[in-house]
């Protein structure tokens, strides 16, 4: 094929090698190539933050420290994930009418 097309385009040939399958994507947080970095106050929060990590089946480096503050703000982003919120489809125009008339929908509340 000529580089040149109609009214002087240049055709691009695209590199298969880079626009192919990404194996080079980023590791998601909480695996074991990249454990959550958990920091507690004490043995007895130790445990229960590593049943919560346990139960959930997530990789994590908990480390005690009683003279630091609690960091487990990683373990909770990932807990507690927003969820899309959905509304109801509105009735279509022929669609029976919500309100229990027996009529379309266009010719009643629409």
């Amino acid at each position: 094929m000529h580089d040149l097309y109609y009214k002087g385009r240049i055709h691009i040939r695209h590199n298969h090698v880079t626009t192919g399958y990404n194996n080079k994507r980023a590791v998601k947080l909480g695996t074991e190539k990249k454990p959550l970095t958990l920091v507690v106050s004490s043995d007895e929060r130790k445990l229960e933050v590593a049943s919560l990590v346990a139960e959930n089946e997530l990789f994590a480096d908990i480390t005690v420290d009683s003279t630091s503050d609690e960091n487990i703000i990683e373990l909770n982003a990932i807990l507690n994930k927003p969820t899309t919120t959905r509304f109801d489809q509105t009735p279509k125009r022929n669609d029976p009418c919500s309100c229990g008339s027996g009529k379309k929908y266009k010719k009643c509340c629409g």
